[in-house]
């Protein structure tokens, strides 16, 4: 890891729900809660954002077919490859444009309700929420702050939604941060703050910006319980969608799941969720870059957040701007600690190649980050680490009957000249990988 080569790994503490359980503090009462409050607020997303109308209000991506790269993976696997194989099309999710939309929507959402409450904007859960888009509470919202420290897609989702509902906003960000991000926000009304440390330090000064100020009220992407818990309803989404499809999750139809991982809230909480949910039958990996591997460091060392990807040399520098984090969430790390089952690392010239291929294979455009997750099937089944652990749980004699899900995580947003630029670097990648020996 410390030469920033790609590397798999196996997560030796990963437990069987039943063992787990009840320690984890959270469970489905609080999924359930999550869901329901979404759904209270879908009528006034859906005056909020036209592009909501089709779905009543909700936030949610399709579960795409995409046949022709998975042809591609199962020959890059040598025929090893087997099951069907799914893209989750967070990259496309209405409103924010990643998967941000669903963790940083929600937690904007339950600041929202606890204030009009307060402010007797709303009489409780079962008033009509879409009140809340007349200008007598954007009056009231507009005498708070919202604050995060973001690397960009966080930021954005925080933005939109507060900006809807009059939030004031404010976003610390790296100076590295992607520059149409920045001026995306500016444009919606937020306030940008740029830092030259990393995400860390932008965390840590919007966390202490707000600590004084009982009108500020600051996102946590660290340690959000509300972040985590609006990825983990995805789960409950997706369980739909695969019995639309009627694909079955059980011990003889497991299921994978192939997740992009930053600071380890979105990744996190769709694992609990789909854990909690699937139970022992579902098995998730982690997919970080090779300069930025925080949470699979903090997991495979035990030391969670307290270790740092520069304290091994690393730069934490990545293209996968959405995923250049040096530490993990402590509450993300302490939750995965016994759920997810591994993690991998992924080069950015891979990145490249993946989402260069995945365009020419399906006509999807996805940002780097996104692209991490798509070499996931084909190095569970060729790499010996992940060959071990198939033959080792019983996996492979059941390979035929499994359902493989890429999440992705961004790329909506993007103008065409910036994917056009990608693809371009896939090409060079593509390129140099046919010259070595």
């Amino acid at each position: 890891m410390a030469m920033a080569e790609p590397i798999f790994w196996i997560n030796p503490g990963r437990r069987k729900l039943v063992d787990c359980r009840q320690g984890l503090g959270l469970g489905m009462e609080e999924i359930n809660d999550a869901a329901d409050r979404l759904v209270r607020f879908a009528p006034l997303l859906a005056a909020l954002f036209p592009e909501l109308a089709l779905t009543g209000g909700l936030i949610e991506s399709e579960l795409l077919d995409v046949p022709v790269f998975s042809r591609r993976v199962f020959e890059g696997s040598g025929g090893r490859f087997a099951g069907g194989l799914f893209v989750k099309a967070d990259h496309a999710l209405p409103v924010a444009g990643s998967i941000k939309a669903r963790g940083g929507v929600y937690a904007v959402l339950c600041l929202a309700e606890g204030i009009a409450l307060s402010a007797g904007l709303i009489s409780g859960p079962n008033d009509v929420y879409a009140k809340l888009a007349l200008p007598a509470a954007a009056e009231v919202f507009g005498r708070f702050t919202l604050t995060t420290g973001s690397t960009g897609n966080l930021g954005l989702s925080i933005g939109v939604m507060g900006r809807a509902l009059g939030f004031r906003v404010v976003v610390h960000m790296s100076t590295e941060a992607k520059a149409w991000k920045k001026r995306r926000l500016r444009a919606l009304g937020a306030t940008v703050i740029e830092h030259d440390g990393d995400y860390s330090l932008a965390c840590a000064t919007a966390r202490q910006e707000a600590a004084g100020d009982p009108q500020t009220r600051f996102i946590d992407d660290e340690n959000s319980r509300e972040l985590f818990l609006g990825y983990a309803v995805a789960a409950l989404r997706l369980n739909d969608q695969l019995a639309a499809r009627k694909i079955s999750v059980d011990a003889e139809h497991p299921l994978f799941l192939y997740l992009p991982c930053g600071v380890g809230g979105a990744p996190g909480g769709l694992t609990f969720g789909a854990r909690l949910v699937f139970g022992d039958h579902v098995h998730c990996f982690f997919v970080e870059p090779t300069q930025a591997p925080c949470m699979l460091l903090g997991l495979a060392t035990g030391k969670r957040e307290a270790i740092s990807v520069r304290d091994i040399g690393l730069t934490g520098r990545t293209e996968a701007d959405g995923l250049a984090v040096s530490r993990p969430s402590r509450l993300a790390a302490a939750y995965m600690a016994p759920l997810v089952d591994g993690g991998f690392t992924v080069a950015d010239e891979d990145m490249f190649l993946g989402l260069l291929q995945l365009r020419e294979a399906e006509g999807l455009e996805v940002e780097p980050s996104s692209a991490a997750v798509l070499s996931g099937p084909r190095r569970l089944f060729t790499e010996p680490e992940g060959r071990e652990y198939l033959e080792r749980t019983g996996l492979l004699a059941v390979a035929d009957r499994t359902t493989h899900i890429l999440w992705t995580s961004g790329g909506a947003l993007i103008s065409s000249d910036r994917h056009k630029a990608f693809r371009e670097r896939g090409r060079e990648a593509r390129e140099a990988r046919s010259l070595r020996p």
